[in-house]
């Protein structure tokens, strides 16, 4: 083998509830990945812990496309690769795994190909965000921290915020596996004036809830944009937000879900909760966002 990097990436949570297609959080879950060169022959791929026997092991799998994209943008000629994966954040979950992965690929090409051929910083947000589809979830994962993301003249943009310290995270992680497509077939072409302007003064709230004032959050979160259509994807999401969210619980749909995100300030959560199939996970806000540890 030539030179090799190792990379860690977090897992993110987007939309936050009114922030659809904008909004992320990075949480504390994180994939490992390791990037080397290899001298000849074909790409090679492991793959351990989470996905493990079930993703390709070629030149299909997502991070080692996500590489190889890079060096192609770079204007490189790519070098066979030797891609190991340590993963742990759940797959089709609302947990930006595609995300991660698109990330993880790109910052262990940027990092192998070094200073005068890596792309910059907004390169490499943009190439994450066509990749991946998702540019609220790259950004989280690149960055850390909250993000609000937008697209300006084709090209997508970021905005990197430092969330209030007494914001604390709870995933429950469903058993169940849910394909974004699938869910954002079921949102609507058009919406009525009113959610809009609703959706749209709860996302600015939210904003400022998630880094200023954190007792606003459970009516910053509410949502009339996305996640009401979405509710006959998955009966058991949606009854467990309604079950934290008439608790006072600021409740989300993690993503496109099925996993549910709660936003507490620390409080003890009710003990009846409709949980079964869920696993209630204490994630910390990752700060850092995508790193080269090698």
């Amino acid at each position: 083998m030539g030179q090799s990097v190792r990379v860690r990436v977090p897992a993110t949570s987007a939309n936050l509830g009114p922030g659809f297609d904008t909004l992320g959080l990075a949480l504390g879950l994180h994939d490992e990945i390791e990037l080397a060169e290899l001298d000849g022959g074909p790409s090679v791929v492991e793959v351990h812990g989470e996905g493990a026997g079930r993703v390709p092991r070629d030149e299909r799998h997502l991070v080692l496309k996500a590489a190889c994209a890079t060096y192609e943008l770079a204007g490189v000629e790519r070098p066979a690769l030797h891609l190991t994966c340590h993963n742990v954040i759940p797959h089709s979950r609302g947990l930006g795994s595609s995300a991660s992965a698109a990330v993880a690929g790109i910052v262990a090409a940027r990092a192998l190909l070094g200073p005068g051929e890596a792309p910059d910083d907004e390169a490499v947000l943009d190439l994450a965000a066509r990749f991946d589809g998702h540019a609220d979830n790259v950004a989280a994962c690149l960055y850390g921290g909250l993000v609000v993301t937008w697209c300006t003249g084709g090209s997508f943009r970021a905005a990197h915020l430092e969330p209030h310290p007494d914001v604390v995270p709870v995933a429950f992680v469903s058993e169940h596996s849910s394909s974004t497509e699938a869910t954002r077939g079921l949102l609507p072409d058009r919406v009525p004036h009113a959610d809009a302007a609703f959706t749209a003064a709860r996302s600015a709230l939210v904003v400022h809830a998630l880094t200023r004032a954190p007792e606003l959050l459970l009516p910053a979160t509410e949502d009339r944009l996305h996640q009401p259509y979405r509710r006959p994807a998955y009966p058991a999401t949606a009854a467990l937000v309604d079950a934290l969210r008439d608790a006072g619980v600021a409740a989300v749909v993690s993503g496109a879900g099925p996993t549910v995100l709660a936003l507490t300030t620390g409080e003890a959560l009710p003990d009846d909760l409709p949980t079964s199939g869920f696993e209630i996970v204490g994630l910390p806000i990752d700060t850092v966002g995508a790193v080269v540890t090698s």
